[in-house]
């Protein structure tokens, strides 16, 4: 019975009209960005014009779409809009009475209604802008749009820079899933990317262009603050890693310490993001589950009520126990897991490589991963053909399914999800080897 309502589920009209047609229409495009892959390896002239065109064209089918997969865009325009009335969205969340005359009906439909902004400033001027004109979502898919294409432009570039097929762009260029949530959803990784493709133009005429390589690095952790994780590896591959660092860090806290300022440390959002969201995690999934089922977190709760009662100090020790559950200490063992990863890329040669090795692992090692996170990563793997990531790009949009179905996440839709992509890494390092 259970497998039968789970498959009636799946054939709810709400999920064919939100989900299954979208899904379809991925599915074809990928089988054709697969076969026109194979034709275009033929083609030698006139390829890159070819390859932009196509990106056009796509993106322009998508811009129409309403925001029905994700509603980031209605709180990406709130938080412009508060940035306009004056206010601080770092404060102030959605449901604060400060900002109470700034409500619309828009205000009804925002996400997370009670977490303030968690937007770095470059992302916050951009919603800015886009939020005072008079088709304000559409001009913000539109304006991250145009960086999405300027990335494909910079993709060109930078295969041309390091003898990489030009043929190669086409996996990021003619990606649905990458039409699907800058130029559909409206999504703002699509500015960070682009300058983290800048980095590495600027990275192949080392040491010349140092300092537009710390400009972009800047760029991208002023949109989401994921980057700052590359900075080592990016200094050490810039050849004079002092200048760089300086840049890169110096731009960097010019525009965050205001934000921590004016919040008294770090904001209010960003810690609730950290703590509290999980969702679709890679290792994570099956990591907390196998931390609570290994029964440490309540080794921990009796060691604590031993230091207790050996010390005396209760209130001390009390402080510490709404901490102990499996999900935190899964994320505390990702955590120290990435710092690793990170320390192996220092060492890891510019672009492709260590481009991959970061990002991919940021990915692999979050608890929180939807579908457009995938957006940094595909630049890499598209130029490098790296085919696992080019499949996870397919399956990851399976995970809307438990938003529009009573279907969860776990265990079933997560293994559709990074099944395949599992499948072909590990078939690819048996054949390989």
């Amino acid at each position: 019975m259970p497998i039968l309502a789970h498959a009636g589920l799946l054939l709810t009209w709400n999920l064919a009209a939100h989900l299954g047609i979208t899904y379809f229409f991925l599915a074809l495009a990928f089988l054709g960005m697969v076969l026109g892959s194979r034709w275009l390896s033929r083609v030698k002239e006139g390829r890159g014009a070819l390859v932009l065109t196509v990106a056009v064209l796509v993106r322009l089918l998508m811009l129409p779409l309403p925001s029905t997969l994700s509603d980031d865009i209605q709180r990406y325009l709130w938080d412009g809009k508060v940035v306009n009335s004056g206010l601080n969205p770092y404060l102030y969340e959605p449901n604060a009475p400060e900002v109470s005359g700034l409500r619309d009906e828009a205000w009804e439909q925002l996400p997370h209604r009670r977490v303030p902004t968690v937007y770095p400033p470059l992302a916050l001027a951009a919603f800015s802008v886009t939020s005072r004109l008079p088709a304000p979502a559409f001009a913000l898919k539109g304006l991250l749009t145009l960086f999405d294409l300027v990335t494909c432009i910079l993709l060109l570039v930078l295969a041309r820079a390091v003898g990489q097929p030009t043929g190669r762009v086409m996996w990021y260029a003619w990606n649905p899933l990458v039409s699907l949530e800058v130029a559909g959803m409206g999504h703002v990784d699509a500015l960070g990317v682009a300058c983290m493709v800048l980095l590495a133009v600027c990275l192949t005429h080392r040491p010349r262009w140092v300092a537009g390589a710390a400009l972009a690095a800047a760029g991208g952790v002023l949109v989401k603050l994921v980057p700052v994780v590359g900075f080592p590896a990016w200094a050490r591959n810039s050849r004079r890693p002092w200048l760089f660092l300086s840049i890169a860090v110096g731009v960097s806290l010019v525009a965050l310490v205001p934000v921590a300022v004016s919040t008294g440390g770090v904001p209010e959002g960003l810690v609730t993001f950290g703590i509290r969201w999980e969702f679709n995690g890679p290792i994570y999934e099956p990591l907390f589950r196998f931390v609570d089922r290994l029964g440490i977190p309540s080794a921990v709760s009796g060691l604590l009520d031993s230091l207790k009662t050996g010390t005396g100090d209760h209130d001390f020790w009390n402080q510490f126990y709404p901490f102990n559950y499996p999900q935190l200490w899964a994320k505390l063992i990702l955590g120290f897991a990435l710092l690793a990863a990170l320390g192996v890329s220092v060492a890891r040669q510019m672009p492709f490589a260590g481009m991959q090795w970061i990002f991919g692992n940021v990915i692999l090692f979050s608890a929180t991963v939807y579908p457009w996170y995938l957006l940094w990563i595909l630049p890499w793997a598209a130029l490098s053909g790296n085919r696992a990531w080019l499949v996870a790009s397919a399956t990851v949009v399976l995970s809307y399914i438990p938003q529009f179905t009573e279907v969860e996440l776990w265990p079933w839709i997560y293994l559709a999800v990074w099944g395949p992509p599992m499948l072909v890494w590990m078939t690819h390092r048996w054949f390989s080897d």
